[in-house]
């Protein structure tokens, strides 16, 4: 076929142009075959050097045939064809252009050229779009060969197409920017034209790798060739269309096309296709988006980043989106708000805004507050993100401070983890952005506050009394209104009189001062028309009467009535004084009064400005303070989620009080304080976080010099000092620790430390014993700190002055300390301990100082007195020797002051008296030492012992012949000094053991001396009244009995009475810790009192609850106590009026969880006790209390026996009481079908009590909580469940059965089968239930003739429920303790695995 004759039709497929399509239209004749392929190539490019870029009419075929072989062909052909089409596109476009401008152009020509222009742009996109789809193919397959195969092949073909495919696109868009419109019928470009080479951008942005920084200059062609389509070819239809598709199917293409778009608006001038897109995305139905994620999220961030590139353009179009804002998607809600933010701060930001643009950014802000409250956390915590770069960026108006503040404190309770971040987040930005203060002290701005506050109301008084007064001076009144006054008559005058409407006509029966005073008041209000027409009236009404009557024809009709109005409104004797005014002109005196007159007006207007000022900087203290005490309301909200269980949280937690202490708010001091006990956290980056916060406050004070600055971080360590307790001091130490060893603190630091604590510099007693403190605390990071200047700190806090500073002698004690290892000494080291001979002047000075204030009564002699023991047997050598010595001494001087009280008394029967403190005091240090003498035998002997042992066997084994050793004798020498190593330990700890059974407390030591005088102090308890004394006595007994077994067996039965039965809290409380250190000492020895120690979790007074609480929650995770059914008395606590108990028993909880079934295996005794009509709690704590041990509650097997469980229990339930008790419990359970089945093979259990309203409702609520997220095959077994709970509820268990009989039976089958399985697990189990058989709570202090013969009568008319976790409970020992109730039995205390449930 000729060229002229044909006319080539872009295909919209290539199959197309192998088929006639009709007349004229262009037909690929043949396929050739690959071999011909190169040879037809080089025919091609001849025919192109002899014709140029029209030889492609004759040679399309070619082409075309290389691209139906593109997967087979040779690659350098696939190249040399791509270099050869370039090559022709790029000279049919430079010679277009003189083509286009030749007028004489002939038809046949121009459509030559029209030919050949689709031909080569056809070919050359056709296979673009065909490397384009080998390259992402291999990319995908490179992805699993990995990297180094890929850069091989690149290496190989020396080709790489993503570098090829920019100047591909470029020129295509030299080509498209020519007018080639002119080549086609009425110069209308077709459409097919534009979509193929348009086509082949979106096809290269299909590929993932597209949006890779490499691929920036391919981008970049693309928009700028579409960018042409879109401004040359109309193209903005298809373009937005095909957007919204790729957006919806391609993820990696949104940052991509924001970037195209933001640059066709601003560069292109194509604006007008934002909006486009923007509608097209806002007329998406947002319930077809909540099932398109994916496309959803496509749309979302296109949105976000538009909106950051181009907010302004994007602002005309935000009315369309707000649909989606209330859409089910909370990703576009999310897309929709940040596009609000990003408005609010790029377009409508600043003070000069106009009122339409403020409007806006206030309807915007309104939003995003609005949404604060969203249902779906993500958006709420979005908002929240918002909110902070708002605030950041100080772009939130000063009006909305108070209730953005409001929003994020109020999310501070929000029930996800992430939106209280974000608001601690928001929290902190408000702080660091805050235009009030650099310090936020509510109490500071208080005062300032109400002073101007004050200020103001007097002000404003002043300027009402003015007020008042001008209102009494009519002439000022009057001239300030006249020129109005004068404007609004003019204006009457010419109207005509018929138009003017008299709003309230004069009545007949009023008055000429009626209708005076009417005039007077509307001209006061400044109604100035109706007055002048009402005066109107009032001249024709009242044409007899003064002063309506007064006409004089020489005055203007405007000067008659203002005449008229000033006569009224001062009164009839001003109207003499200005009748010239208005006609006349004004005199020197006339003149001299307005200048008067002005005086009065400028100060008036000063004033005002003053009033204005005021009111400003009082609503700017008012706002302050405001601000500052809803930031106070955060820090009592924040500071309990220090110890949440999410790691960004608590660091989020730290950050804030940071920030907080830095703004000076003085309740940040707590919460720097509450996060000290992180420092232990085993989350590195919560203890990293608690580091650096402790180094942004304290490490880095402000100061001129190091100096200085060393004083500044003393004296705010001081201040963490101040009332801490001997955790926070530990933690503290821990902290000062870590930065000594990784040498943070500077030498001045130590230096100035010295100084205060030698008084070289002035301070107080207590700054002076902080020092000691802080060098202690470091010391333990460098020993030597303390080391050099050992003889120093001696001096310091041991010199011979009187009155004795025991506070500081305490401190320089346990900064001593910190010289010795406190550990066990480890069988690694070789070296002998750090130990001081007893001649040490230290040990000297100790043992002076504890006996001479042994005879003074100072509180603070025992605290010092107990280091100072303590360091004595850290210390030094033989420190029981010195410790004897100081104990024989203060009993002599105990003996002499009883000598000389015995010698002053007159009566010869008079029993003398020795005071109290003194026998306190004595009692006390026995205690100490007994305790501490204890702790040196067993880790300090021990320890040297086992070392010298060590150390002998080396030496042994080095005497031995080398060559009698060989391999296979080495390995077993190995295993038998490991077994003679460990019955080596046994025998030492076996001396130990006897030394403390036999020689501590035998009548040759000096501490048996001390036993018969605390045992009658403490058996004694009216005689030996002083609670102090009482409160030592107990302790020292306590210390006492962990030396000796035997001594503590003697003494169990005083101690425990003691620990019922003394009406003193603080004895309570103190034996509850010694019997919880004996429980772990000799277990076997405390088991049977076991019931007593949890009866003190009950006790009434709140101090010994919390420390009962402390040691249960030890003894019982540690298994050093039985968990029996008595933990019940720990889940009470959950509901404790003291905060920080229901804490600590929450913990428990907590902690027990992890401890495989424990909790499980413990409810259904939990359950009995807590529901006990006789010995439970009230119905709503146990709700509360279930619902916190059922959450524990996860596995299904679990939650399956135990639905098990509570229906069979339903059967010996008592009260209606315990039915809706278990009812609850059962609704809290997270049931599965399985479990679904268990409730109705079990319906007989429960169905005879369905007819109570509160069981029927929870019932109720698990088949509500069922059908969420039931599967349909589930929902029938639902239904049959709640039919049947119905019918029961309405008419009873008889009509249950006829449910069941009309059904076919088919659901009587299972629960047929369940009392054979029942009663099996009844014989397997009933000599571990004897007591139990009832299934009835046990009660306490129940005896058995109270129900002679419930069991009996129960056991015959149903079969026995057993429980594997119930036990029998043993009886609660009585507190008086006599003969015949003291526990003979004692039970080993056996580590064993937790016993498993049944499944």
């Amino acid at each position: 076929m000729s060229p002229q004759l044909y006319e080539f039709h872009l295909p919209l497929s290539p199959e197309e142009l192998l088929k006639s399509g009709g007349v004229n239209q262009y037909v690929v004749q043949e396929i050739l075959s690959i071999r011909n392929l190169p040879s037809q190539l080089r025919a091609f490019q001849a025919a192109f050097r002899a014709q140029g870029p029209l030889a492609m009419l004759e040679h399309f075929d070619t082409v075309y045939s290389i691209l139906h072989h593109f997967r087979s062909i040779d690659p350098g052909l696939k190249e040399d064809t791509l270099e050869f089409l370039i090559k022709v596109v790029s000279r049919h476009s430079q010679e277009l252009p003189a083509i286009l401008d030749d007028a004489a152009l002939s038809v046949s020509d121009r459509s030559a050229h029209l030919n050949a222009l689709k031909m080569n742009c056809y070919a050359l996109i056709r296979l673009l779009e065909s490397f384009e789809t080998m390259s992402s193919q291999t990319s995908l397959m490179d992805l699993d060969v990995g990297k180094g195969k890929k850069a091989r092949a690149k290496t190989a073909h020396g080709f790489d197409w993503e570098e090829e495919r920019q100047p591909i696109l470029q020129l295509l868009t030299q080509l498209l920017q020519l007018d080639i419109r002119h080549l086609w019928n009425h110069s209308v470009i077709e459409e097919e034209f534009v979509s193929l080479v348009t086509g082949c951008c979106y096809r290269l942005l299909e590929n993932p790798t597209i949006s890779h920084q490499k691929n920036r200059p391919t981008r970049e062609a693309i928009t700028r060739l579409l960018g042409v389509a879109l401004t040359r070819y109309n193209h903005m239809l298809s373009a937005t269309v095909k957007i919204i598709q790729m957006l919806q199917h391609f993820e990696h293409l949104a940052p991509v096309l924001v970037a195209a778009v933001s640059l066709w608006a601003t560069e292109y001038g194509m604006k007008s296709i934002v909006g486009e897109i923007v509608r097209e995305i806002g007329q998406k139905c947002p319930q077809e988006l909540s099932r398109d994620p994916a496309g959803a999220k496509g749309f979302a961030a296109f949105l976000t980043e538009l909106a950051e590139r181009i907010p302004a353009i994007l602002m005309s179009s935000m009315c369309i989106l707000l649909d989606h804002l209330d859409g089910e998607n909370h990703v576009m809600r999310n897309a929709v708000l940040a596009a609000m933010a990003e408005m609010v701060l790029q377009v409508l930001n600043g003070d000069q805004l106009e009122e339409a643009a403020r409007d806006t950014r206030d309807q915007f802000l309104d939003t995003l507050q609005a949404h604060g409250h969203d249902v779906n956390s993500f958006v709420r915590s979005r908002v929240l993100q918002l909110f902070t770069r708002i605030v950041q960026q100080k772009a939130l108006p000063l009006t909305r401070f108070q209730a953005v503040v409001a929003l994020a404190v109020g999310r501070l309770a929000d029930k996800s983890v992430l939106v209280c971040k974000n608001a601690i987040q928001l929290l902190a930005s408000f702080l660091a952005n805050n235009p009030f203060s650099c310090k936020l002290s509510d109490t500071d701005l208080a005062g300032p506050l109400q002073k101007e506050i004050q200020k103001l109301q007097e002000m404003r008084a002043q300027r009402r009394a003015a007020a008042a007064s001008a209102v009494l001076d009519p002439e000022e009144e009057w001239e300030a209104m006249l020129p109005e006054l004068k404007s609004t008559l003019q204006q009457l005058l010419k109207l005509p009189q018929e138009e003017d409407e008299i709003p309230d006509a004069i009545a007949n029966t009023e008055t000429t001062e009626d209708v005076k005073t009417r005039i007077r008041q509307l001209l006061a209000k400044a109604s100035y028309k109706q007055a002048i027409l009402l005066t109107r009236e009032a001249i024709g009404h009242f044409q007899e009467s003064e002063p309506f009557s007064h006409k004089d024809p020489e005055e203007s009709e405007e000067t008659r009535f203002l005449n008229l109005l000033e006569t009224i409104f001062k009164g009839p004797a001003a109207s003499t004084q200005n009748t010239q005014g208005p006609a006349g002109n004004m005199g020197p005196e006339q003149a001299d009064c307005e200048d008067k007159r002005s005086v009065p007006e400028l100060g008036k207007s000063r004033g005002n400005d003053e009033l204005v000022k005021q009111e400003m900087l009082v609503q700017y203290l008012q706002d302050a303070y405001s601000f500052s005490l809803k930031i106070t309301e955060a820090i009592s909200i924040i500071s309990k989620m220090m110890y949440e269980n999410t790691t960004t949280v608590v660091q989020e937690v730290i950050e804030f009080f940071v920030t907080v202490f830095q703004f000076g708010v003085p309740q940040a001091l707590f919460g720097v304080r509450r996060m000290l006990p992180l420092i232990w956290s085993k989350e590195p980056g919560v203890r990293e976080a608690v580091l650096n916060a402790y180094r942004q406050l304290y490490l880095n004070p402000k100061g001129d010099s190091a100096r200085a600055k060393a004083q500044a971080l003393i004296q705010n360590l001081s201040l963490l000092l101040v009332d801490a307790s001997v955790g926070t001091i530990q933690c503290l130490e821990e902290i000062l620790c870590e930065f000594v060893q990784k040498d943070e603190l500077k030498p001045a630091v130590t230096q100035v430390l010295w100084e205060r604590a030698t008084e070289k510099v002035p301070c107080s007693p207590l700054e002076r014993c902080s020092s000691v403190m802080l060098l202690g605390m470091m010391a333990r990071g460098k020993p030597e700190i303390v080391g050099s200047n050992l003889d120093t700190l001696v001096s310091i806090g041991l010199d011979e002055k009187f009155p004795q500073d025991y506070r500081l002698a305490q401190q320089v004690c346990h900064a001593i300390a910190n010289l010795s290892d406190r550990r066990k000494p480890s069988l690694s080291k070789r070296q002998p301990p750090f130990r001081l001979p007893q001649e040490h002047r230290l040990f000297e000075r100790l043992q002076e100082v504890i006996t001479k204030g042994f005879v003074h009564p100072d509180p603070l002699w025992i605290p010092f007195k107990e280091a100072a023991v303590t360091l004595i047997y850290q210390l030094a050598e033989g420190p029981e020797v010195i410790c004897a010595q100081i104990l024989q001494g203060c009993a002599k001087q105990a003996l002499a002051k009883l000598g000389e009280k015995s010698a002053t008394q007159e009566g010869p029967k008079d029993t003398p008296v020795l005071p109290t403190f003194l026998l306190m005091n004595l009692l006390s240090l026995a205690g100490d030492v007994a305790l501490q003498q204890l702790v040196h035998l067993e880790q300090a002997v021990s320890g040297e012992l086992c070392r010298r042992r060590v150390l002998r066997e080396e030496q042994e084994q080095k005497a031995k012949d080398p060559k009698e050793k060989n391999t296979s004798s080495e390995t077993t020498m190995e295993e038998e000094m490991g077994l003679a190593g460990a019955a080596a330990d046994d025998t030492e700890a076996e001396l130990i053991r006897s030394i403390c059974e036999k020689e501590l407390l035998d009548g040759t030591q000096v501490l048996a001396a001390f036993v018969p005088l605390l045992l009658k102090v403490c058996n004694n308890p009216g005689l030996y009244s002083n609670p102090e004394l009482s409160a030592a006595a107990s302790l020292a007994l306590g210390k006492f009995c962990m030396v000796s077994a035997t001594f503590c067996d003697s003494q169990l039965r005083l101690l425990f009475t003691m620990l019922e039965k003394s009406s003193l809290p603080i004895v309570r409380s103190n034996l509850m810790i010694a019997t919880g250190d004996l429980a772990i000492r000799f277990p076997n020895l405390v088991d049977p009192w076991t019931p007593h120690l949890y009866a003190r979790l009950r006790d009434p007074a709140q101090q010994v609850r919390r420390t009962a609480g402390l040691v249960m929650t030890h003894l019982i995770l540690k298994d050093m106590v039985k968990v029996k059914g008595q933990v019940s008395e720990m889940a009470v606590l959950l509901i404790d009026p003291v905060p920080q108990i229901a804490a600590l028993a929450k913990n428990f909880f907590n902690e027990l969880s992890h401890k495989g079934n424990a909790i499980y295996n413990l409810l259904p005794d939990i359950i009995s006790r807590l529901s006990d009509p006789e010995g439970g709690v009230e119905e709503e704590p146990f709700h509360t209390i279930m619902k916190q041990l059922l959450s524990y509650i996860t596995k299904d097997k679990q939650t399956e026996s135990l639905v098990e469980k509570l229906c069979q229990r339903f059967r010996t339930a008592r009260t209606e009481r315990q039915y809706r008790d278990l009812a609850y419990c059962v609704s809290q359970l997270p049931l599965t079908e399985r479990g679904l089945r268990k409730m109705l093979d079990n319906f007989d259990c429960f169905g005879d009590k369905l007819s109570d309203e509160s069981v029927f409702s929870a019932f109720l609520s698990v088949v509500g909580k069922l059908r969420r997220g039931a599967k349909p095959e589930g929902k029938v077994t639902i239904d049959e469940f709640e039919q049947k709970l119905r019918v029961c509820h309405t008419r009873g268990m008889d009509a249950v059965e006829d449910l069941e009989i009309g059904q076919g039976g088919s659901q009587r089958a299972p629960s047929a089968k369940k009392p054979s399985t029942v009663s099996k697990r009844h014989q397997h189990l009933a000599s571990a239930a004897s007591s139990d058989g009832d299934f009835v709570t046990p009660r306490p202090r129940r005896t058995a003739p109270r129900h002679p013969n419930t069991q009996q009568r129960v056991s015959k008319k149903k079969p026995r429920i057993v429980f594997s976790s119930d036990e029998s409970s043993e009886e609660e020992l009585s507190a008086e303790m006599t003969e015949d109730e003291t526990p003979k039995k004692t039970t080993p205390i056996r580590r064993a695995p937790p016993r498993r449930h049944r499944p």
